[in-house]
This record gives structure tokens, C-alpha cells and sequence, in this order.
């Protein structure tokens, strides 16, 4: 079983008093279902598990009347299954399916005897089929691909080299050489192999990149025919000539996307839904170009300029028709690895609980990424060869008089240092970059750790 970080929010959630239902949402085959099942089996003595796809007949549950009374009474006669109140769990999966299930969950919630989450692959593209959704009776949980810190617990690093490498992240410390290569060559690999959990499981066990690949391109299919059954038919040739053509316009010099490349006469106004789709599904991640690198960022965007990433950065490389993934595993950081390194970055600072954003114009060049963290705006740089000290727009942009930025940051193959205000970290340690408030939390619960290592030092 692959060890996953929502597990820790969905034990919170459980000992919370007067919980809501619990809503997870995420792109397809990023492991929502085996996670909730791990759970429930974990830390439930009765578990009932609804899927709207596999399990024929199950909309009929909530189908009339809708009180919480009869939607039991419905639910244990179609699963025969005992249902004690205070100790179950009833999963409602893939629920994008029912839409009246999505509607009853007011009345489930408000009846209280038992724990309900709910979870769909496509819950953001079909909000139009909803009756009434149950406002302040769902907690909203977004889950992703594995991160980096997953990816390496599943490749057997231990927890002390990850408290490790967090100490070198938050007190600024170069991390020791050999870790620092090693981690370099498992950061390639996670390039390669991405997040999801069914290739991630297979590389550890097997190592064979051809089944990898196999796996992924398989996945990408899936994805295409989730576009022709569940978008509308006005929409489906759209999505998918966007969906196809992500890789290619991200190996252009400037990653942004050109809509004439998909069709010479399109209009943004025409494609919007389309890139809404995507987005929503969580198989695409776009990136807003903004006026100026200043908060709130949001209120700068340039809607009609954006960056499409892919939202698994394994996916992307299988994408490519050429044989990319051999180069990186070797080494060769050079092939494609604009496109790819900022692509995964877009995963990582999405997953991390950040905003998407870039800045890019005439007079000061382009910066990969300007991040919203708190009340500041941070500049996140992204270099995947040997000069990563060079870095013109970041030092124009921050010589700005009139603009006041939070932390200036590089992310390359070099170990930790700072220069000139600058940050450099390796590409690994983008996983400890987290939001201002849990930045704090990180450096308080290390200026504890030195307070109890200073206490015990006093009494010897």
C-alpha cells in the first residue's frame, strides 16, 4: 500500500465533533478509491461502498423522496448491509454519476448517525447536473498525483533522511553531497515515472520503464474517452485538439498556448469552456499571465494568456513521441527539459496549495512562475542547466522600485545557498515550499526542536 499524505486529513476530519460529509476530488487514477478503502478499514468497524458506475441500479437509492430516513431505508436494502450508527462509513464514489446523491447529502449530514465521503473523478464538469448543491454540508478536499515526498517514501527513503533534508530546506544548510546526488537521480526518475499511483507502484516493484510507459499511454486514453462520454458534443472536438496538443506547445521557446496552432480561426471566446473542461478535470493545469508581478495577483490576470501544463508530468513524457524518458534517466537534463521541469513545477505548486501564475512582457523578460503566498508575491525561477546563477528577468523584476516581493527563489541542480537575496534550492526541495502559513509552522516546530535539544544539553 502506497503511503499517501490526504490520510492524515481524513483522520482529522474523522475526529472532528460535527463533521461535514467529506467531498475528494481529483483526476481519474490518482488513487481516490483505494485510499478511502484503506481508510475505512483502518478506522471503521462498518463500511458501505456505493459506485455509481459499477454498481447497476444504485442511482434508484435517491431517487423520490430524498429525506435521510428513506435514503437508508433504500441504501441497506440495495447493499444488505448492517449500518451501525457512530461506526460507519458510507462511501459514495464516482457520485458525478448521480446527481441526486450529490443533492441528498444535506439530509444525510443533517441526520448525523452515519460518516459519509464522497468522491469523483468529474465532479468539476458536470456542476450543470446537480439539482441543489448542499452548501455548508461538504468539506471540499482536492487530491493530486503523488507528490515528490510520496514518491520517495514509496522507493523506500526513510523518514530520517526526509527530516533531514526538511532541516537543510527551513535553516538554509547545504544538504551532504551524497544525498544531494542520489536525490538528484530519484528527482530524474520521478520525472519520468510522475504521480500515479498504479505506474508509481509498478516502477517500484518491476523498474521497467516499457511498462511504465505502457501504463501511462493507457491512462492518456482514458482520459480521451472520458472527453467523448462525459463533455457535451458541441465541446468534444475542442477538447480533445487541446488536450492533444499540450506537449507540443510547451516544447515552443515561450510554453504559452497559441490557439490558431489548433485551429487558424479560433477565438478564445469559443475554446473557454473547452479549457475550462480540462482544467475542471484536473487533467490540465493552466498558468494566467498577469499585468504586473504585484498583489492580488488574481485581479492582474490576463485570462487570454496562459501556459497549459499537463496535470501528471509521467503523462507529458509519454505524450512525446520521441524517447525522452531514456535521455533523462541517463542524465542528459538538456533534452526537453525546459517544458518538462517547468511542468512539474506546476504540478508541485498546485499540489503545495498555490495559485498558478507567470510574468512576462518586452521590458523585463519572462519569470516562470510569481506566486501569491500570503499577502507577498513570490518569484519562483526554474533552471535546468549549469547556469542557474544567470537569471536576467528575475534581476530586472526585482530591481523595480515600485514592486515589493516576498522570496526570490531558484530551483535548480545546485545544493542550497543563498546570494544577493536570492535562494537557490535543488529541484527536490520544492517539496518542503509550502504556503506562508504552514512556511511558519515548519519554523517554529524547528525552533522547538533546538529549544529541546538546548533543555537537554542544560541537564546533562
Amino acid at each position: 500500500m502506497l503511503k499517501r499524505e490526504i490520510s492524515e486529513k481524513l483522520i482529522s476530519w474523522k475526529n472532528q465533533k460535527k463533521k461535514k460529509a467529506l467531498c475528494i476530488i481529483g483526476a481519474r487514477q490518482i488513487g481516490k478509491t483505494t485510499i478511502i478503502r484503506e481508510f475505512a478499514k483502518e478506522q471503521y468497524e462498518y463500511f458501505v461502498e456505493i459506485n455509481f458506475i459499477l454498481d447497476k441500479g444504485a442511482e434508484k437509492i435517491f431517487e423520490g423522496k430524498l429525506d435521510a430516513n428513506t435514503i437508508i431505508e433504500n441504501l441497506t436494502a440495495f447493499k444488505m448491509q448492517k449500518l451501525e450508527p457512530g461506526k460507519t462509513l458510507i462511501f459514495l464514489d464516482e457520485i458525478q454519476e448521480c446527481p441526486n446523491a450529490r443533492c441528498a447529502i444535506k439530509f444525510l449530514v443533517e441526520d448525523g448517525r452515519f460518516d459519509y465521503i464522497e468522491s469523483g473523478s468529474l465532479l468539476g464538469v458536470r456542476y450543470k447536473a446537480v439539482p441543489s448543491y448542499a452548501v455548508g454540508f461538504e468539506e471540499i478536499v482536492y487530491m493530486y498525483p503523488m507528490n515528490f515526498k510520496e514518491y520517495l517514501t514509496a522507493n523506500g527513503v526513510q523518514e530520517s533522511t526526509l527530516k533531514t533534508l526538511q532541516t537543510c530546506y527551513e535553516k538554509h544548510e547545504a544538504v551532504p553531497k551524497v544525498m544531494h546526488e542520489t536525490l538528484l537521480k530519484l528527482f530524474a526518475t520521478y520525472i519520468v515515472v510522475g504521480g500515479m499511483p498504479d505506474v508509481v507502484q509498478t516502477y517500484v516493484t518491476t523498474h521497467d520503464v516499457g511498462k511504465v510507459i505502457q501504463l501511462q499511454r493507457s491512462i492518456l486514453e482514458l482520459y480521451r474517452q472520458d472527453i467523448s462520454k462525459y463533455s457535451e458534443s458541441t465541446e468534444k472536438i475542442k477538447i480533445k485538439a487541446i488536450f492533444d496538443s499540450i506537449a507540443s506547445q510547451l516544447d515552443d521557446k515561450n510554453r504559452r498556448f497559441f490557439l490558431n496552432r489548433i485551429d487558424e480561426n479560433g477565438r478564445m471566446n469559443r475554446y473557454g469552456n473547452a479549457f475550462l473542461w480540462l482544467s475542471d478535470a484536473g487533467v490540465a493545469l493552466p498558468s494566467y499571465n498577469v499585468t504586473e508581478p504585484q498583489p492580488p495577483l488574481q485581479l492582474n490576470e490576463k485570462r487570454n494568456l496562459f501556459k497549459l501544463f499537463m496535470g501528471d508530468t509521467g503523462l507529458l513524457c509519454a505524450s512525446c513521441m520521441e524517447n525522452i524518458q531514456f535521455e533523462l534517466l541517463q542524465g542528459n537534463m538538456e533534452v526537453n527539459m525546459g517544458s518538462i521541469l517547468e511542468n512539474l513545477f506546476a504540478q508541485i505548486i498546485k499540489a503545495n496549495g498555490f495559485s498558478l501564475n507567470y510574468f512576462e512582457s518586452k521590458k523585463y523578460g519572462e519569470l516562470d512562475f510569481v506566486i501569491q503566498n500570503g499577502m507577498k508575491v513570490d518569484l519562483l525561477e526554474i533552471k535546468s542547466g549549469n547556469d542557474y546563477q544567470k537569471h536576467s528577468a528575475l534581476n530586472k523584476v526585482s530591481a523595480v522600485e515600485n514592486w515589493d516581493f516576498g522570496r526570490k527563489i531558484v530551483f535548480c541542480k545546485g545544493n542550497v545557498m543563498e546570494k544577493e537575496g536570492i535562494e537557490y534550492y535543488p529541484w527536490y526541495l520544492s517539496m518542503f515550499y509550502q504556503p506562508e502559513k504552514n512556511r511558519r509552522d515548519l519554523s517554529m516546530r524547528w525552533i522547538w526542536q533546538d529549544c529541546e535539544k538546548l533543555s537537554t544539553l542544560y541537564k546533562q
